[in-house]
């Protein structure tokens, strides 16, 4: 193989960020198979590409193709509110760990922050920060967002002061479904290169996770996801080979 498919070694400096697959065992799961739906929400017209949960649980935000966001309510099921002012289709939502804010991303190169915080009204601010379509965006545990977009690029911000990146990551491939880490503050970028790359907030690279005939996606990776209660089973991915990864991901304790 290439030597593009061999772990860098180099890449494992900051923070000492190691990665391995882990086989899982499920002698002793046994899936719940729910045959119907529990409910159903209607109101889109287009691909639903991205839901989440609002964080009281009782709301959910629904993103498409069809260039809206809707806000709904589980139990009822009635629609909320209809998020609108994307120019392209969305590509991601994503809602704040603790508070009422939601934050959508579309092929038009902006996200948006939607503020749910004041029931009377709603607020909305537009961001436009990258070059090319944006496919992910989503909060930190903390006061942070970040985006990745086609541009190749990862942006930090400030949920404070949104005018300007805390951090901009320069990459070689498009950026699909990033996902942050709560516990370690480590951003997991999924690349169309095959590549899955880890960062921390400030910018600095910690690890490229290894990718080679035998480990690692054969195809464009699509998103990861972390899973931080389990530490020997921390990060998977997902990608266009078919292939859902679980990764072991260590990092040193600060």
């Amino acid at each position: 193989s290439s030597d593009d498919d061999q772990l860098e070694g180099s890449e494992k400096e900051e923070g000492e960020a190691t990665a391995h697959t882990e086989a899982a065992d499920s002698s002793d799961f046994a899936p719940t198979i729910v045959r119907s739906p529990l409910t159903e929400l209607t109101g889109h017209q287009g691909v639903i590409i991205a839901a989440d949960w609002m964080a009281d649980g009782k709301q959910v935000v629904t993103a498409s193709w069809d260039r809206t966001a809707q806000l709904y309510d589980v139990e009822t099921t009635d629609l909320v509110h209809s998020l609108t002012g994307h120019d392209q289709e969305l590509t991601n939502c994503s809602t704040h760990p603790t508070q009422r804010l939601v934050v959508t991303s579309s092929k038009d190169s902006t996200f948006r922050l939607w503020d749910f915080r004041d029931p009377s009204i709603h607020s909305v601010n537009v961001f436009q920060g990258h070059t090319d379509m944006v496919n992910s965006v989503t909060f930190t545990s903390g006061d942070n967002v970040v985006s990745g977009s086609d541009d190749r690029t990862v942006k930090v911000w400030d949920l404070k002061n949104m005018r300007s990146p805390l951090a901009t990551i320069r990459t070689d491939s498009a950026i699909n479904r990033i996902s942050v880490s709560p516990l370690h503050k480590v951003i997991a970028i999924p690349h169309d290169n095959r590549h899955i790359r880890l960062f921390d907030l400030q910018g600095v690279r910690l690890a490229r996770l290894p990718r080679s005939n035998r480990t690692g996606h054969h195809r464009m990776v699509c998103g990861t996801a972390w899973y931080d209660e389990n530490p020997a089973c921390n990060l998977f991915s997902c990608g266009f080979d078919r292939q859902v990864i679980g990764w072991q991901i260590i990092t040193a304790v600060a």
